[in-house]
């Protein structure tokens, strides 16, 4: 549909055609230096002691969870709003998912309910800082402490975003490990791709190795060397590796993070003040004291109160050029989940369902001009009246 405006968008401009221009021209197209300068730009971002840049947020995640060495049966915590990822990486390493119900302002993983989760078999927490605000990390470290739990941050939505000690998400002051992701939807992009940082020297190494099938040439880890030529598969590991091509576009973009948070912050302002007092609506809410860098904007609509379902609304608002989404489906709601670990009970969930029948993200990204924000909001006006 010609100028259609769809929920999220990649900005791709002439410094990142230059970035992927110069590597395509150069001597390695994937395990160059292009790597390495893309992480050392996350962790002088992040303030992290490492990085370990990976081919997507999913295999990130899968990587993470496997450089625990968690005995197998265990379990895991997460939220059940997120993208399926959060929960796929414990199933994938053979650890079972457990889901807490989520806060009702923030829609983050409720600290309250992932205490009442926790069980002897319980060893690590995945925390969803959903929609990029940062989750309740003072009190999910307490938890983990109190329980000698594990801490790995899915922040694949939360890169320029801050914690209330204005530490930026990332810098694993109180997680063991944080995952970004470089989807083109997400606030920079690499094309597909994603990070994890860590301050573990000893995770660190193991990720670098899951990050390429398991293999270590690290003459200081052979257990022998008979020459130049050899190699040890150390560890069950899969490709995960990120490209040079992607490397480069990741540094460029992250070089242009600040502006790109500004302008999402000026788009956020005029939703929220158009919103904000409009029945039947509830706008976002940002906890105080944070500092986030908002990938979704997420409208809660009753959509039984206006007259119309959500589908009918996102059916018009499509036939108007907008594009909107549902973030997100809950995750054990599934039909793999349910199959695997018994149907989803509504009524277990109850800030989840209320949240998740009412939910509706609306665009959000750098390149929406302001006549495009306010076709938005005159749009969902003419609908919700």
């Amino acid at each position: 549909m010609e100028n259609f405006i769809p929920y999220g968008r990649q900005w791709i401009d002439d410094d990142d055609k230059k970035a992927v221009e110069a590597v395509l021209s150069s001597d390695f197209l994937t395990q160059g230096p292009a790597i390495e300068k893309f992480e050392n730009a996350i962790k002088d971002y992040t303030g992290a002691k490492y990085c370990v840049v990976v081919s997507n947020a999913t295999h990130g995640l899968h990587i993470a969870v496997s450089s625990l060495d968690i005995k197998e049966g265990s379990e895991g915590i997460t939220s059940p709003i997120t993208f399926v990822a959060s929960a796929n990486c414990l199933i994938t390493n053979n650890l079972t998912p457990v889901f807490a119900d989520i806060d009702p302002k923030t829609y983050n993983i409720s600290p309250k309910e992932i205490e009442k989760k926790i069980s002897s078999k319980t060893k690590v927490l995945i925390p969803v800082d959903f929609a990029g605000q940062a989750v309740d990390i003072n009190a999910i470290k307490d938890i983990a402490d109190k329980h000698n739990l594990y801490v790995i941050e899915d922040a694949a939505h939360a890169i320029g975003s801050y914690y209330v000690d204005s530490k930026p998400v990332g810098c694993c002051h109180k997680t063991d490990m944080t995952v970004f992701s470089f989807h083109p939807v997400k606030t920079i992009t690499s094309g597909e791709g994603g990070a994890i940082t860590t301050n573990n020297e000893k995770i660190y190494k193991k990720l670098i190795k899951l990050r390429t099938i398991g293999i270590t040439k690290s003459e200081s880890e052979l257990n022998k060397n008979p020459g130049p030529w050899y190699y040890e598969m150390q560890l069950l590991g899969s490709n995960n590796r990120m490209t040079d091509i992607q490397a480069a576009l990741g540094y460029s973009q992250l070089s242009k993070l600040s502006y790109f948070k500004k302008r999402r912050k000026e788009i956020i302002k005029k939703y929220n003040n158009a919103f904000k007092d409009k029945p039947n609506i509830i706008i976002p809410h940002e906890e105080n004291g944070l500092d986030s860098c908002f990938h979704l904007y997420v409208l809660q609509i009753d959509f039984e109160k206006i007259g119309k379902s959500r589908k009918q609304v996102m059916e018009e608002l499509k036939a108007n050029r907008i594009g909107t989404q549902v973030h997100y489906i809950p995750v054990n709601s599934q039909p793999y989940y349910e199959k695997k670990y018994g149907k989803y009970n509504a009524i277990d969930y109850p800030v989840t369902e209320s949240y998740y029948n009412k939910c509706l993200s609306i665009p959000l990204y750098p390149m929406l001009t302001d006549d495009d924000v306010e076709y938005i909001i005159n749009q969902i006006y003419l609908l919700i009246q």
